[in-house]
């Protein structure tokens, strides 16, 4: 998590770097300074990977309230046909807040740590000290970590976001510590996260099958309440994200093909934005509907979008070594070598995952 940290930071700073200095998102620069072949295949990437994230914040919602007893061939369709219909007829921001407040539960995860009585020295060498292992589970959730923490789309919409607020080089330096504070604080949450699963459910040799597993690690917290708790606190997070996500992909591909893209638009006034948007509900509806368990579905969904990730960032690594792109704000030798190193690492772990995924065809174990 400490090495996806810095790598979540460095990308994030790129590409608002990239927003506030060109005025662009990264999809219409992707479109201005390479091919059109290679510009249609960045694009069906992030269509690949966010329709993928898609999947698994309805797998969320599904798996959030079936801890209230409600089955997902409820929720999701109910779900899906609120959040569309919010967004395309403008009450969206206010469920928005109300999405941002339930997904605020996370915070009780610092405490449920300190609470659950973890190995200190154990979490904090390992926090310094980051063991590595070889197997395939390990590079597997590597990648579902990555595919997770550094998301195609959220450098889409650091970048296109930033242009869209008017920021520019003025006012960056805001902007940058913006980026990388949100990038470490939302880390550490995370972190916290992981020692409190650790320490409540780790060391009994469990393994996470469900929702409700996890949900145990809020129990030195909220006690019997914490599976209520942390249905409340996923369904906010997961009913945020399964909006934001596929607008931010019908913002992406309408601004790199020059189309009209407003939420406050008819379908006939912006026919491809609102349709694009509608496919990645119904799809992610969909798919998490018939996926099975849905914990297995989130991991898998995550795995894809992190295979995936190394794409995007190699096209934000390109453009912000690019002087003709940022002119003198382009990246530094010290910080180009650090961003290199840490798309390599991402782009060498999910080679790994291909390679392993391919031997077996081959007769390999």
């Amino acid at each position: 998590m400490v090495l996806v940290t810095v790598g979540l930071v460095v990308v994030q700073e790129m590409a608002a770097r990239l927003g506030a200095f060109t005025g662009k998102g990264l999809a219409a620069l992707i479109r201005e300074e390479f091919t059109l072949r290679i510009s249609a295949f960045a694009l069906f990437c992030l269509i690949v990977a966010n329709v993928g994230l898609v999947v698994s914040e309805f797998a969320g919602i599904g798996a959030a309230l079936e801890l209230l007893g409600v089955t997902r061939f409820i929720s999701i369709p109910i779900a899906a046909m609120a959040i569309w219909a919010l967004v395309l007829f403008g009450s969206y921001r206010y469920a928005e807040r109300i999405f941002l407040v339930l997904s605020l539960i996370f915070f009780a995860y610092p405490l449920a740590a300190i609470l659950g009585h973890p190995n200190w020295g154990d979490a904090l060498g390992s926090t310094l000290l980051p063991h590595l292992l070889t197997s395939k589970n390990f590079i597997l959730l590597g990648v579902a970590l990555i595919g997770t923490t550094i998301t195609p789309y959220m450098q889409l919409y650091v970048a296109a976001a930033v242009a869209d607020k008017g920021i520019g080089p003025d006012e960056y330096r805001y902007e940058k510590l913006d980026s990388i504070g949100g990038a470490i604080f939302g880390d550490v949450i995370s972190l916290f996260i992981i020692i409190a699963t650790g320490a409540t459910i780790g060391r009994q040799g469990q393994a996470l099958t469900s929702a409700k597993d996890a949900a145990a690690a809020l129990k030195p917290v909220a006690g019997r309440f914490a599976v209520q708790l942390f249905a409340f606190g996923l369904f906010g997070a997961s009913a945020l994200a399964a909006a934001v996500v596929p607008l931010s992909t019908a913002y992406a591909l309408s601004e790199a093909i020059g189309v009209e893209r407003s939420v406050s638009r008819r379908f006939t006034e912006a026919p491809l934005f609102l349709s694009l948007f509608t496919f990645q509900v119904v799809v992610g509806a969909g798919v998490a509907l018939l996926g099975g368990n849905l914990i297995d579905l989130l991991i898998r969904t995550q795995i894809l979008n992190g295979l995936i990730t190394p794409v995007i960032l190699i096209f934000v690594l390109i453009l912000a070594n690019r002087r003709s792109v940022l002119g003198d704000a382009v990246n530094g030798p010290i910080f180009r070598v650090v961003a290199t190193v840490c798309v390599g690492a991402v782009s060498l772990m999910s080679a790994i995952v291909v390679v392993q995924s391919i031997l077996p065809w081959f007769g390999f174990a």
